[in-house]
C-alpha cells in the first residue's frame, strides 16, 4: 500500500462532491468521466478501502471517503494558500509584520492605518506589541518587531534607519478631587514632589531601565502600561504628566483634569525606527502610510 495521497485524486473527489457526479466533476476539471473514474478507483486500490459506496443506484461516500473529503479540502486549501504565500514573499510581500507601539503613542493614532493596511494586504499578518522607554529599543535590536513607532530617543548606531514621526505634546494631571486640583495657580516643582507619580515600567529585559518624568525624591507607583497609568490617575492615587492624545477623553469627560505647570514639559518629537535590510514591501507600506499620516496631521 502506498501511504501518499496525490493532489490530483483530492481534487477529483472534491469536484464529484461539488458537481453531484462523476460527468459533472469531470467537465469542471476539464477532463474526461474516465479519467475521474480511474483517478478514483486507483485511489482506492492505493489506500485499501472503499471510498464510494456502488451498491445502490447512486454512489455514495463511505464513512472513510467522507473523511478523506474534509480533510482533503483542508490539504487542497493549505496548498493553495502555500503556493500564494510562496509567490508574495518571492515579490517581497511578508506574510507577517511585527510592529512595536512606544507608550507615548496613543492607540486611536495607529488603527486607522493598520485597517487601511489589512484593507490593502488582507493575506499579511500584523503582530502588534506595546513597548515603554528602552523596552521599544530592545525588542527592535533583538529582532522581535520590525518596526518600532514613536520611539521617544532613536539611538545611535548603525544597521537601522530612522524617520521623524511627530510630536508628543504632554498634560499635567490628577483626578479631580486630588489635592492639587485645587490650587488655582500654576503647579512648581516643590507642589509635585510632595505627591506620588504614577509612572509606566520601562518594558525592557536586558537593557538597563529608563524612566522619564520624575522629580527627585517624589515618590511613586509603578504601572506596567500607559492605560493603566491613565486608570491610576482616574482614581486619584497619584499624578503625572501624559501625552495629550491619551489622556484627552478623561480630560474631556471629567475623570482627570489638568493642571498648569510654572515650568510645563515640552512636546518631544519621536520617530519611526527600522532595520536597514532589505525591507520587505509591507514594511515599506507602513512606513509611507505612517509618513504621510503624520505630515497630513
Amino acid at each position: 500500500m502506498r501511504e501518499h495521497i496525490r493532489l490530483e485524486a483530492l481534487e477529483a473527489l472534491d469536484a464529484i462532491d461539488r458537481y453531484g457526479s462523476f460527468a459533472a466533476a469531470a467537465a469542471a476539471l476539464y477532463r474526461v468521466p474516465s479519467a475521474v473514474s480511474y483517478t478514483i478507483n486507483q485511489l482506492e486500490r492505493e489506500l485499501a478501502i472503499e471510498v464510494f459506496d456502488r451498491s445502490g443506484h447512486r454512489a455514495a461516500l463511505t464513512p472513510a471517503g467522507q473523511m478523506l473529503l474534509e480533510e482533503g479540502r483542508r490539504i487542497l486549501l493549505a496548498t493553495r494558500e502555500l503556493g500564494v504565500a510562496a509567490q508574495r514573499l518571492a515579490n517581497r510581500w511578508e506574510p507577517e509584520l511585527r510592529i512595536a507601539i512606544d507608550g507615548l503613542v496613543a492607540p486611536q493614532d495607529i488603527w486607522p492605518t493598520i485597517a487601511a493596511f489589512h484593507e490593502a494586504q488582507p493575506a499579511i499578518n500584523l503582530r502588534i506589541s506595546e513597548e515603554i522607554l528602552g523596552g521599544t529599543w530592545e525588542a527592535l535590536i533583538e529582532n522581535r518587531v520590525d518596526l518600532a513607532i514613536g520611539m521617544a530617543q532613536p539611538p545611535a548606531g548603525s544597521g537601522f534607519a530612522r524617520s521623524s514621526y511627530r510630536d508628543v505634546a504632554f498634560c499635567f494631571c490628577c483626578a479631580p478631587d486630588h489635592p492639587l486640583a485645587a490650587i488655582k495657580r500654576p503647579l512648581t516643582e516643590d507642589d509635585l514632589r510632595a505627591w506620588r507619580a504614577v509612572v509606566v515600567a520601562d518594558s525592557s529585559q536586558h537593557l538597563s531601565a529608563r524612566s522619564a518624568g520624575l522629580l527627585d525624591g517624589q515618590p511613586r507607583l509603578t504601572v506596567a502600561s500607559m492605560h493603566s497609568k491613565i486608570q491610576a490617575l482616574e482614581q486619584g492615587v497619584g499624578v503625572g504628566h501624559c501625552p495629550e492624545a491619551w489622556a484627552a477623553g478623561s480630560i474631556a469627560s471629567g475623570r482627570l483634569v489638568e493642571c498648569a505647570l510654572a515650568t510645563p514639559r515640552a512636546p518631544h518629537p519621536t520617530w519611526l525606527i527600522w532595520r536597514t535590510t532589505a525591507p520587505g514591501r509591507g514594511l515599506q507600506w507602513f512606513i509611507n502610510r505612517l509618513q504621510t499620516s503624520d505630515t497630513q496631521s
